[in-house]
């Protein structure tokens, strides 16, 4: 099969062919037909691998400490080549996907061949993945709209951080897919939003989506003062990439006292004390589409928490996104920006 790749060591991305997944007990195996390319978090990854070594050592310095303590047991040479191997060895590219099952696991019982759904498959032909990080899609969601899911949960987990309440104000700081969407969200939570991103591109967007929008980074406390009758926001939501510290700065200043911060992006955290602790602001980084993300009794072995228990899991998470795409609450047309042949996918990303 077919599989779109990233070499760790330069950056370059290619189509090779693959093996076919294997498929364990708790496993479906989905043919796919469509998979969305999440610009902001796909450059990232391509700008890291064309990224020289020492360049690279700078944006992970935990990696940094993992290597010094493996060359103090282990050896420089060893090292050296447990490095190279990992940085030789290719990444899989992509995680919002939607496919027909075409085979399951034994253990598989709320999903049947046949199936339309959604998953956190990458970009190939095939994909074999856990039942707990799929969704069936409703009959009247297409492709187009449903391979957004898995971004809106994304940004749905953040809100559920945030415990927004009706007719609460919130900054979306980072205008990307994840933040239009997270804006929408908030929305239909019943929310006054507005957004900032310096890509005047992103913010037009934004507007057309009903979202008051600024670009002035340096203007922007003032201006969502002005928007919000005078007053703070009760909480921001940072959906931006970037090393810089101005996002979070930003959002310590323009969020009212005892509100709440959530970071669905990757900011830099350095964070004022001051400020923090005059405000009392609460502060909490999300993780993924929800409960049960990188838990290996959830993934690997399809062990769902009960609901009375854990509410939102990744997986309700996906089929309350599917609802809301069903009953148009969500606008995703404006987000789709050209459409490739998977044979082409190499000039998509350049």
């Amino acid at each position: 099969m077919k599989q779109l790749i990233q070499s760790l060591a330069n950056g370059e991305i290619k189509i090779i062919e693959v093996p076919s997944p294997n498929l364990s007990s708790n496993e479906i195996l989905i043919e796919s037909s469509i998979s969305l390319i999440s610009s902001g978090t796909e450059r990232m990854l391509q700008e890291f691998g064309k990224s020289s070594i020492f360049n690279k050592a700078l944006q992970q310095p935990e990696r940094v400490k993992d290597v010094l303590n493996k060359a103090k047991t282990d050896g420089i040479y060893e090292t050296f080549d447990a490095v190279q191997n990992k940085i030789n060895n290719p990444i899989k590219l992509g995680y919002s996907n939607v496919g027909t099952i075409i085979d399951k696991g034994d253990l598989v019982k709320d999903f049947a061949i046949g199936d339309m759904v959604i998953c956190n498959g990458s970009h190939a032909e095939l994909n074999s993945v856990s039942s707990n990080l799929c969704a069936k899609i409703p009959k009247n969601v297409n492709e187009e709209e449903a391979v957004f899911t898995v971004l809106g949960s994304i940004a749905l987990q953040g809100i559920r951080l945030a415990k927004p309440t009706l007719g609460e104000s919130f900054l979306v700081s980072g205008l990307g897919l994840i933040g239009l969407l997270t804006c929408q969200l908030l929305k239909i939570n019943g929310c006054k939003v507005f957004g900032v991103d310096p890509d005047s591109s992103k913010c037009n967007l934004a507007e057309k989506l009903g979202i008051k929008s600024c670009t002035q980074i340096d203007n922007v406390i003032s201006w969502c003062n002005k928007n919000n009758n005078g007053n703070l926001c009760d909480g921001v939501i940072i959906s931006a990439s970037t090393k810089s510290n101005n996002p979070i700065e930003i959002a310590s200043k323009i969020t009212r006292k005892k509100g709440r911060i959530i970071l669905i992006g990757d900011v830099g955290l350095n964070l004022n004390r001051d400020l923090f602790y005059k405000k009392e602001l609460s502060f909490q980084v999300s993780c993924s589409y929800g409960a049960g993300r990188y838990e290996y009794n959830y993934e690997r072995l399809s062990q769902d928490y009960p609901l009375g228990y854990v509410r939102w899991t990744a997986k309700r998470n996906f089929e309350t996104i599917l609802e809301l795409i069903k009953n148009n609450k969500l606008n995703l047309k404006e987000l789709t920006t050209k459409q490739f042949d998977f044979n082409d996918a190499e000039n998509a990303y350049k």
